[in-house]
């Protein structure tokens, strides 16, 4: 799929010197910028702009951004990527257990916060479509009509929950879910605090479909938080 063209991105971020970084950087790649330097600011110009997405600093003056994400997902369903600052990992499961689609850690390489926009757009772009049977990315497909799995055209084998872990993921592909997300998910709301099953056959998954496990490809880790599929 091509580069989203001329997206119109909403940032929410009062430190000046983030703020004309990435006007310039967003700018360059053909994004359109509105800005807000408070979180009332921002829901206002959420409600009046209908940005494509929005980048969300956590630290805001006047309201805690999990906040933010809290009232905007009561009425828009636009992708949300938050910029943190803030290291632990409890703040970052706060904010995509509010709604957020994915995050980014300051101090964050300009690279990676484009291919994540690149992918939370196009994920938007494509919801309201029928889903795609098959996934691809790199050389592992998921052909979901057939239930088949596939590294470099080897049909791999896989059990039934290894199964539906993946297919979750595939769903989500491109975004971060967190441990207690996938486990409810897969398992079921009463197993959302055993995150040993989660290690146990995400560790399983990775043997099966990684070249080398312990540098995985497709099966990401965010430390301390859970795991995203790659989209791209």
């Amino acid at each position: 799929m091509s580069e989203p063209e001329g997206a119109s991105i909403l940032l929410i971020e009062d430190e000046p010197q983030i703020r004309r970084f990435l006007r310039a950087s967003l700018g360059a790649q053909g994004y359109r910028l509105v800005e807000a330097v408070t979180g009332e600011d921002g829901l206002l110009q959420a409600a009046t702009r209908q940005p494509d997405l929005v980048l969300l600093d956590l630290g805001l003056p006047d309201l805690d951004g999990v906040d933010v994400i809290r009232r905007l997902r009561e009425w828009a369903s636009i992708p949300i990527i938050v910029l943190s600052a803030r290291g632990q990992e409890r703040d970052k499961i706060a904010a995509l257990d509010a709604g957020a689609d994915d995050y980014v850690s300051k101090p964050f390489a300009v690279g990676e916060l484009f291919a994540r926009l690149r992918v939370a757009l196009r994920r938007s772009a494509s919801s309201g479509e029928p889903p795609e049977s098959t996934f691809t990315v790199g050389d592992l497909q998921v052909d979901l009509a057939k239930r088949r799995v596939q590294v470099s055209e080897r049909e791999v084998h896989l059990t039934p929950i290894e199964y539906k872990l993946l297919t979750t993921l595939v769903r989500h592909a491109g975004k971060v879910m967190t441990h207690e997300q996938l486990l409810r998910e897969v398992w079921g709301p009463p197993y959302a605090g055993q995150a040993h099953y989660l290690r146990v056959f995400m560790a399983q998954l990775r043997r099966k479909l990684e070249v080398d496990s312990a540098r995985p490809r497709y099966l990401l880790t965010e430390p301390g938080v859970g795991y995203r599929l790659a989209a791209e």
